[in-house]
């Protein structure tokens, strides 16, 4: 499908609200499963994929009807941003997990551990394409999990190092990048939140395995990183600033996508990636009220301080599936407004 051709082009960062009658979404608070999270479905598996499918198309059609340009499946059929791909490849076993301690100190969390090469032998995220593609005439786009974060979020039993394991991440992302653009993807996007988490490591091979991982893509390409969900990690222990964003404008991505609202974040930085598009938050998402469209408005005004309007993507911060699908909804149609006033106002 055509991309849209405007000025501010609204997107989301992939996820939307599942129904309460899908998943029981108290299981998701106060962490983001590695493993298979099998109890969160309410249905039988006989059942779950075509209920899946239905609460996919009502997420598809939220998003239109709030007027968003480059809409996404929602990510209904999965439990966390990672869990089902990373534990969908050879060489990872998330049945037998091993506990780590979260960097805080005081949650374990079960993580997959790496018992053999890693490879992709199945497509893990075409079916969720073939359906978006099917279900829109809108730009579609659909996210997978970043080789760093994912080599971040496993124990490595196998390979000699963490870069030697990110590696082959980055081998099995691009082989289903590739068939993902191959069933009509018009953007495809790599969630990458980890490189902040430890940016000293990230510096090492991080962009190395984002390009891998982008190879011979040849549609838009986002990596995408935040502080952590506004549901799981509060503001106040959100940092001010990317502890690794100038490097990025070394990867071969074409934008880079910043949360920027809840952590009112200074958009100086933005200066560093000056060969890049920016998907910009401009949706706090640990605001429980539907932001005005003057408040947004006034967000995405700031951004073009910054940017140019040719280079912005206005965007939610990440999480929106942890909230109330009517204060997602409504977040999404002010955005879309205020993504629209600004535009005028341009000419």
């Amino acid at each position: 499908m055509p991309m849209p051709s405007h000025l501010l082009p609204t997107t989301v960062v992939g996820s939307y609200p599942q129904p309460d009658w899908l998943a029981n979404r108290a299981l998701l608070t106060g962490s983001v499963p590695r493993t298979r999270l099998h109890e969160l479905w309410r249905l039988p598996a006989e059942h779950l994929p075509e209920a899946q499918d239905d609460a996919t198309v009502v997420a598809i059609r939220d998003m239109e009807r709030a007027g968003i340009d480059i809409v996404t499946d929602g990510e209904i059929r999965r439990e966390s941003y990672s869990n089902r791909f990373a534990t969908a490849l050879d060489g990872v076993d998330g049945d037998n997990p091993a506990i780590i301690v979260a960097r805080t100190g005081n949650t374990k969390t079960p993580v997959p551990r790496v018992v053999g090469p890693v490879k992709r032998t199945r497509p893990v995220e075409l079916h969720d394409m073939q359906f978006l593609r099917a279900n829109t005439d809108r730009a579609a786009k659909i996210t997978l999990p970043g080789p760093f974060t994912m080599s971040q979020q496993a124990k490595n039993e196998y390979y000699n190092d963490e870069e030697e394991l990110a590696m082959a991440f980055a081998e099995a992302v691009n082989a289903e990048a590739l068939e993902l653009q191959a069933a009509g993807a018009d953007v495809i996007q790599l969630d990458e939140p980890w490189v902040r988490n430890n940016p000293e490591i990230a510096k090492r091979y991080a962009v190395k395995a984002i390009n891998r991982a982008l190879q011979g893509i040849t549609v838009p390409t986002v990596v995408h990183l935040c502080f952590g969900y506004a549901a799981v990690v509060p503001g106040s222990n959100k940092p001010a600033g990317y502890s690794f964003l100038a490097e990025l404008d070394d990867t071969i991505a074409d934008q880079i996508s910043i949360e920027a609202a809840q952590p009112k974040l200074d958009l100086g930085v933005l200066k560093d990636l000056s060969s890049k598009k920016i998907m910009l938050g401009v949706l706090d998402l640990s605001d429980p009220e539907v932001e005005s469209v003057d408040t947004v408005a006034a967000r995405i005004r700031n951004g073009l301080k910054y940017v140019a309007a040719d280079r912005l993507v206005p965007a939610p911060d990440c999480g929106m599936k942890y909230m109330p699908r009517a204060t997602a909804f409504g977040k999404l149609k002010a955005m879309s407004d205020a993504a629209r006033l600004v535009r005028d106002e341009l000419g």
